[in-house]
């Protein structure tokens, strides 16, 4: 008998897989464009004052009565699709978002169809719920598509306020660097709760701990990224040196590179880390890529401290915080409150010299 060529089977189950996930999406799409219109409904009967929580119940019981087999449309359900049309049809969603995406801010139902129906409505539930402000909301709708993130990898970037975290770094980038980094790409602080490393540990144990998470490590940095190495050997001159993480990004076209240090930030931090992205710059960079970026991760800094070292710093760098648990939001938002009040002082003392 003769033998049978598997890779055409293999064509086969392609084809089988890629139909399969087009139905997927078509459903998605549907379901989600349903649950806004049903919510519409909802808010709109709510707010005029016609319906009551009576009415949600009795709608309840009588789509069950008639479609005894449909799940998500109990009272929970449907006060949840309300939430879902008032929360992304609001003028403060819908403006910044129609700017975005160059559509007319008259028609909400567009952005349905265009944005809100790339994510499965579990995403959905995780940004309500999680959420407060149109921007926000807007922010992890950008991240969960760009970066096509799972139910579970978008519920781990809620929990961990990748959103207060983005805003930290832009913040001391927009300010202290001369050559400002590109906008959401970075974090501070970044989260290795995923590591299970004890309070005190070495550069080793949080290189070697990241080096063996790296799955999780380019979740928490950005699936942008690519590794390419740790101890990447340099040679300057007669000498070799050698780097902790590096990686390319794709989207920014260069070189990422992360230091780890497990103490606080010391300004001389600075000049080893520059020392390294000259050389990445002159040896490995190539012509048509972008000047290298450098990434120091400290365990804490003083933000003055950062702002004298990074004032006439001219390579693109970033001094992030790490921390191996999880941080309290509110404490991320403390943060950002004490951080941007530095940085006015910082603006008025200099205004009045």
């Amino acid at each position: 008998m003769k033998s049978i060529d598997k890779s055409e089977f293999q064509d086969i189950l392609a084809l089988i897989t890629e139909a399969r996930q087009r139905t997927w999406a078509k459903v998605n799409e549907e379901l989600v464009s349903l649950y806004f219109k049903v919510g519409k409904i909802v808010s709109q009967k709510v707010s005029e004052g016609v319906w009551g929580d009576g009415t949600v119940d009795e709608l309840s019981r009588f789509i069950a009565a008639y479609l005894p087999a449909l799940k998500g449309f109990d009272r929970r359900g449907l006060y949840r699709m309300k939430q879902f049309y008032e929360a992304y049809s609001i003028e403060q969603f819908v403006t910044p978002l129609a700017t975005q995406m160059q559509l007319s801010i008259n028609d909400p139902e567009k952005f349905v169809s265009t944005l809100l129906t790339q994510l499965q409505w579990s995403s959905h539930l995780h940004i309500l719920s999680k959420t407060k402000s149109p921007e926000e909301k807007l922010f992890y709708l950008n991240l969960a598509i760009k970066e096509k993130l799972s139910v579970r990898e978008l519920e781990r970037q809620l929990n961990s306020a990748v959103f207060e975290r983005t805003l930290l770094a832009k913040e001391v980038v927009s300010t202290a660097l001369t050559q400002p980094l590109p906008q959401n790409y970075f974090k501070d602080p970044y989260i290795f709760e995923f590591l299970d490393l004890p309070e005190s540990h070495s550069e080793g144990d949080l290189k070697r701990a990241l080096i063996s998470n790296l799955k999780n490590f380019i979740l928490e940095i950005g699936k942008g990224f690519t590794y390419m190495g740790n101890q990447f050997r340099l040679q300057v001159g007669n000498k070799d040196f050698f780097t902790d993480l590096l990686f390319y990004n794709r989207d920014l076209r260069c070189l990422v590179l992360f230091e780890l240090k497990i103490e606080e930030f010391q300004p001389e931090f600075l000049g080893k880390l520059n020392f390294y992205l000259e050389a990445l710059d002159r040896d490995i960079k190539r012509p048509d890529e972008n000047p290298s970026i450098g990434i120091l991760l400290c365990k804490g800094k003083d933000f003055e401290v950062v702002e004298y070292a990074m004032a006439r710093n001219i390579s693109p760098a970033l001094i992030a915080d790490y921390e191996t648990k999880l941080i309290p939001k509110n404490v991320l938002q403390s943060k950002l409150i004490e951080l941007s009040s530095f940085l006015e002082q910082n603006i008025n003392t200099e205004l009045n010299l």
